[in-house]
């Protein structure tokens, strides 16, 4: 029987990447993790650290930045997956060029975990959110780097806890906004299923060089669909204010950089369909849903439970 490939991840003290590095464990992967030296003495980061290392996952001392210690752990594995934040995807330059250096990589799955950056349509509103995604991704393509890249939209712990409304931080029970018709689909997952398909995919030459897409049917909700749900469960109807695509445009324009950005991933998934305009098949992409349909995954009614 094959043995299955050394995974190194890269941000495994993050929230995604945790996740990823125990369920690589889980999955009989060697895994590795390069953790920054300034990680070891943050107490947040302590615990994670410490459970990852008695799991079995071998700590190695480095960073983006760091070349060397880059060339040192890329060289011990077949698949580097990389879960840094959204703010720091360029900073996966270097890794890139040490990637094809090294020739020793039979899969790069870089940081992403969001909606697909070439399918975006709100390029000039964005802040070069996913102009920087895109950037990533052509260098890999270019260096003829293998790879595989993860869109799962939106995690459940963004934006759903307040039923999609800007600034709140718990569901409300009155009245709320509805940006749009309400009736464009979005996608919500939880950040442990999105690890659990990613290391899925690692050795599943299904996905080679292709987006995998995780859109499960019970979590592609239109804003209508999610209020309605919402009300069943408390039991009562909530006044519904409908904002325009005009009037979401104008205050995203007037407020200013970042306090915009959630309003800008609204517009981009509940009023442009960001995350469900396109079927993935024909888009040439494979539904990670289908692939591994022995994977059980939270949904969004099961979420909205947690916070009754």
């Amino acid at each position: 029987m094959e043995t299955e490939s050394k995974v190194l991840i890269i941000g495994a003290t993050g929230r995604i990447g945790y996740h990823l590095a125990r369920f690589s464990i889980e999955y009989s992967h060697p895994t590795f993790a390069l953790i920054r030296h300034s990680s070891f003495s943050e107490p947040n980061k302590q615990q994670k650290i410490q459970s990852l290392s008695t799991a079995g996952v071998t700590l190695l001392k480095g960073s983006l930045e760091d070349e060397e210690s880059l060339i040192k752990a890329v060289k011990q594995v077949d698949v580097v997956i990389c879960a840094i934040p959204s703010k720091q995807v360029l900073d996966q330059k270097l890794l890139i060029r040490v990637i094809k250096n090294a020739g020793c990589i039979k899969k790069f799955i870089p940081s992403e975990f969001g909606a697909d950056p070439d399918k975006t349509q709100i390029s000039d509103l964005d802040n070069n959110f996913y102009s920087r995604r895109r950037e990533i991704r052509r260098l890999i393509e270019a260096e003829g780097i293998p790879h595989t890249y993860i869109c799962c939209n939106l995690f459940m712990s963004y934006l759903l806890p307040s039923l999609v409304q800007p600034g709140l931080k718990a569901p409300p029970r009155d009245q709320l906004t509805i940006f749009g018709d309400g009736n464009t689909e979005g996608v919500f997952v939880k950040d442990i299923d999105v690890a659990a398909i990613t290391i899925n995919a690692v050795d599943d030459p299904r996905t080679l060089n292709k987006v995998l897409y995780f859109r499960p049917p019970g979590n592609v909700y239109s804003m209508n669909k999610l209020v309605e749900t919402w009300e069943s469960k408390i039991g009562k109807k909530l006044e519904k204010i409908y904002l325009p695509e005009e009037e979401l445009l104008k205050k995203i324009k007037e407020t200013p950089y970042p306090d915009n950005m959630e309003m800008i991933f609204i517009y981009s998934v509940f009023v442009k369909g960001d995350h469900t305009y396109f079927d993935i098949e024909s888009s040439g992409g494979v539904d990670g849903t289908q692939l591994y349909p022995h994977l059980k995954y939270t949904t969004i009614s099961e979420f909205l439970d947690t916070l009754l």
